[in-house]
Order: C-alpha cells, then structure tokens, then sequence
C-alpha cells in the first residue's frame, strides 16, 4: 500500500465517488480509501443520518415544507477527525453523533428524509462545497450523479442480496442483540425501493461510473481495486 501512496502523492489530486446500495461496504471502502490517498473522508450517509436524526429529537412533521425548511436552518454539520476510531466523526450542532445515527430507529427513517428535496440541496450544497479543494472521497447514493458529476473516479458499489443482508444484520447485532435477520432484510428492501424510486436525485448508476461487485471479495481485495483505478485516473 505504500508503494501506491508515494506514487499518488506525486500526482494531482482527484475527486473520488462511490455509489451503490446500502451494505455494500461503501463508506469502508471510502474510509480505507482516503486513509491510503491521504484525501479527506466524507461519509454523506453519515449527513442524511444526522439530519434524521435532528427530525426525529425534534418531532419535525416531512410533510410539512414550511417546518423542514425552518429545520434545516437549526443544523449545523461538521466532520471532526477522531483519534481515538482513527476516523473523521459527524458532529450535529457541536455534538459528536457518530454513533447514534446507526440506531435502527434511524435507518427506518433516513432514506425517507433523503427523499425530500430541501434536505437533498441542503447536504448537496455542503458537500460541493467540501470538494472545491478536490482530494477527497465521498460515499453515497447520488455522489456521481448529482452532487459531483464531473469527478474523475466513480465507483458504484453492489453485491449479492443476501450477503448484504448478513452485513448488515452482523454490523446492527453487536448494537441490539434484539435484532432479528428479517427485520434487517425488510428494512433493506424497503431501503433499496425508496432510494431507487424517489423523485429527487434517485439512487442510480452514473454512465462513467465503474462496477466493483465485492460479493467475493475481502476488504483488502476491494481496497487494491480500488487504487489501481485511482492511480489510473491520476496519471491521465
């Protein structure tokens, strides 16, 4: 992995994307990423989340326009790096939520706030504004599509179904052993339909976007396909 850093750091930086459908293992794959590109991280999953989760603390009604826009003005998102997980960390109106966004309470709600135009340009117009320097990647649902449509690299991530399922249920398990397999796969679908039907920015796959199907694949394989494309992209 060293060889492949000095070799990046020598070239001009680039704007990476990754799409794909939930438990793919984008953001770690993003994660993993940036760490050996030494570009920044922005989790935009993590955004939609911490949003959700303001709505929900604050009984926020979705179909009321009025009330989501007067919301959204009350949030303020940071991402602060973490010594301690190594990693940057999401932070809503000065508090660390990294952890309370993953709640399963959350994940029911999220793809139905992320549906809703004014929380899309909201986060939209803070990740552009996050990508002006370039030299960073970013992961999410409409990364190359809507908000950097012009990046050099996208990815757009898929897999087996159930092997997305069993992801998911083993990440939510060690959280709440209460957890049951079916309400993960429920919770999936349910998932994978909203973010693929809604009318603003849906879930789909850019025309230049390049497929990483990581079924069989182990996270330090993924991570090498990865970069060999980065540093493709760099040298052109």
């Amino acid at each position: 992995m060293k060889y492949y850093f000095c070799l990046l750091i020598m070239e001009k930086k680039i704007i990476i994307t990754i799409d794909g459908w939930s438990s793919c293992g984008k953001s770690t794959l993003a994660k993993q990423l940036a760490k050996e590109l030494g570009y920044v991280y922005v989790d935009s999953g993590a955004m939609y989340r911490a949003i959700t989760l303001y709505f929900l603390r604050n009984n926020v009604d979705l179909a009321e326009k009025k009330e989501v826009k007067k919301a959204l003005k009350n949030i303020n998102l940071e991402f602060i790096f973490s010594s301690k997980s190594n990693n940057s960390e999401i932070y809503l109106n000065d508090e660390n939520v990294e952890y309370l966004i993953r709640d399963m309470l959350v994940a029911e709600k999220v793809s139905d706030v992320a549906a809703i135009k004014e929380v899309r340009e909201f986060a939209v117009a803070q990740q552009q504004k996050m990508g002006t320097k370039k030299g960073i990647v970013m992961d999410g649902r409409d990364i190359g599509t809507v908000v950097f449509p012009k990046a050099e690299l996208k990815i757009f991530m898929t897999a087996d179904n159930a092997i997305r399922v069993q992801r998911r249920f083993k990440e939510l398990y060690e959280k709440n052993p209460n957890i049951t397999i079916e309400e993960v796969k429920n919770n999936l679908e349910m998932r994978d339909y909203i973010d693929s039907h809604r009318e603003v920015s849906p879930l789909r796959k850019a025309k230049d976007a390049l497929e990483l199907d990581n079924t069989n694949l182990t996270p330090k394989e993924q991570l090498s396909k990865a970069l060999a494309l980065a540093i493709a992209k760099t040298k052109k």
